[in-house]
C-alpha cells in the first residue's frame, strides 16, 4: 500500500509545474512557471522536496536562483504514483470507494 503524503500548498506548485510524469525539467523552464514566489521561499520548498527525495535534481546544493537555473529535476518514480494522489485527493477517494464496493 502507499504512503499518505501531506503537502502545503508551494510543495504542490512546484510539482504541478514540474509534473509527475517523470520527465526531467529544466530550471531556467521551472523558474518560468513559477511566480509570485519569493527567491527564499522558493529555493527553500525545492530543497525540502529534494531532502524527502519526491524530487531528483542534476546538481546537489541549491541555493540560489542560478543553481536552480543550471540544474534539471524530475520527480522520483518511487514516489510518483503517491504524489499523484496528494496532488488530486479527490482520485485517492474514488480509488478507496471503488475497493470498498468489491468487498461488499
Amino acid at each position: 500500500m502507499g504512503h499518505e503524503i501531506q503537502l502545503n500548498g508551494g510543495e504542490i506548485t512546484i510539482l504541478k509545474a514540474i509534473g509527475v510524469s517523470g520527465a526531467a525539467m529544466g530550471g531556467k523552464f521551472l523558474l518560468d512557471r513559477i511566480e509570485e514566489v519569493e527567491a527564499g521561499e522558493f529555493i527553500d520548498t525545492l530543497d525540502g522536496l529534494l531532502a524527502m527525495g519526491y524530487l531528483l535534481a542534476t546538481k546537489v546544493n541549491i541555493k540560489t536562483l542560478e543553481d536552480v537555473e543550471r540544474t534539471s529535476f524530475r520527480v522520483n518514480p518511487s514516489y510518483a504514483h503517491d504524489l499523484k494522489d496528494a496532488l488530486d485527493p479527490s482520485r485517492r477517494r474514488e480509488a478507496q470507494k471503488q475497493r470498498r464496493r468489491r468487498r461488499g
